[in-house]
């Protein structure tokens, strides 16, 4: 407004001396008349706060590029943590965390470091290259110990790559009904000790931990999800009841989600929350706790283990065991049971920046592809399921039931 004012202030002024220097000799000069009143000036309005709109995720099957499984180690007990002798091997078990293996892995490897290096030892073996193992690795190099891993694979190849990536510290974590008395105040040592650790990966480069929106979906109150094909459907126990999965609160830590009103978001759901969550960009993670272990001087060496004697192959006194759900076979330990979890990655969009959970399926935005992946209506889907084969009419439901919110954007091709 000022400079409008300031042209046309110009232009008249201009004017009017044109007209007295052009027009003097012609006309009999008059007397100036009073100068006119300035418009008052008038403040700009405020420039108000823009959410900024959120990109569709191209929910189709011709995005899937990969279909992954992973089998959850779930203890009922919940995670080993005990020490044992094999041979002249002190062994420190590190394993059975369910669906919390990442959400867990710095507070269960610092107990599992403590205890391996009592008595002074300074020499470690970890056996495992997934989460808890590269954790209990750094840990313990940290600690003044001169550490070497021992596995088959590589963690690109493990099951820990395989996870969903998001913080869930209680999930699968163990049964209520078998815990003892001094594991909810252990589960909450656990997890509050992750939790301080990872705020340290916050802001890194490739984003290894980072902060998501998450828009939580509901139907009115009596619509019933669509079942999937009925053969992906874990086997009944026999009649028993439904496991009672251990969960709990950690006040102080994770912010609380709240609800929204229609007007403040664009899916066409009955009910809307909305909330923020923390997600492990696991290819980068896992990247970045192995190069910090190399470069601080830990080795790793290909090694295969059929059975706990094969430990004397090994020259450290002390080995820490994080072999997840391998403990099962390699241990033989059947109190490991198998909780089959499917994802089906879709092509990365990289403008996507927030997570979706609508009629029990959650879809996550990571640099490596969209995560969707099928929870089932209780804790149960895929308990005792070992069957590690990629099931496309699972992925391609879930994606069909994600789809509809999508129905009316124009995602990318």
């Amino acid at each position: 407004m000022t400079t409008n004012l300031s042209s046309r202030r110009a232009v008249l002024a201009g004017l009017g001396g044109l007209g007295v220097a052009g027009l003097g000799g012609c006309v009999t000069a008059r007397p100036a008349s009073p100068p006119l009143a300035a418009p008052p000036l008038v403040a700009p309005p405020r420039p108000r706060f823009v959410t900024p709109p959120l990109a569709p995720i191209a929910m189709r099957p011709d995005r899937i590029t990969k279909i992954t499984v992973c089998l959850r180690p779930f203890r009922e007990a919940g995670p080993r943590l005990d020490v044992e002798r094999v041979g002249d091997k002190r062994v420190v078990h590190n394993y059975g965390h369910g669906g919390s293996g990442w959400s867990l892995a710095w507070g269960s490897s610092s107990i599992a470091a403590g205890k391996a290096l009592e008595g002074g030892t300074r020499e470690v073996a970890v056996i495992g290259c997934g989460a808890l193992g590269l954790t209990s690795a750094l840990l313990l190099q940290r600690a003044g110990a001169k550490v070497t891993i021992y596995a088959a694979d590589r963690t690109p190849y493990t099951r820990s790559a395989r996870a969903t990536g998001t913080w869930s510290p209680d999930s699968r974590i163990a049964d209520a009904d078998k815990v003892d008395a001094a594991f909810p105040a252990l589960w909450d040592q656990m997890a509050r000790t992750s939790y301080a650790a990872y705020q340290t990966y916050l802001g890194l480069p490739g984003d290894p931990v980072q902060w998501t929106d998450r828009y939580s979906l509901f139907d009115a109150a009596d619509t019933t999800p669509p079942p999937l094909d009925p053969a992906l459907v874990a086997p009944d126990r026999e009649g028993q009841p439904d496991i009672r999965f251990f969960e709990a609160a950690l006040p102080g830590l994770a912010p609380r989600s709240h609800a929204l009103s229609p007007q403040e978001h664009p899916f066409a759901a009955a009910r809307a929350r909305m909330g923020v969550g923390m997600q492990f960009n696991v290819a980068e993670l896992a990247h970045l706790l192995t190069s910090d272990f190399l470069r601080e001087g830990g080795r790793i060496e290909t090694m295969t283990f059929h059975t706990p004697a094969d430990l004397a192959r090994l020259k450290e006194p002390v080995v820490v065991n994080c072999t997840g759900y391998g403990a099962r076979a390699l241990w033989n330990d059947r109190t490991v049971t198998p909780v089959r979890g499917q994802i089906a990655w879709l092509a990365p969009q990289p403008e996507v920046h927030y997570g979706v959970y609508y009629r029990h399926v959650t879809v996550l935005p990571r640099p490596d592809g969209i995560v969707v992946q099928y929870l089932g209506q209780s804790d149960m889907w895929g308990y005792g399921l070992d069957e590690e084969v990629p099931s496309r009419p699972e992925a391609e439901a879930a994606i069909a039931t994600i789809a509809p919110l999508f129905a009316a954007a124009s995602p990318a091709a």
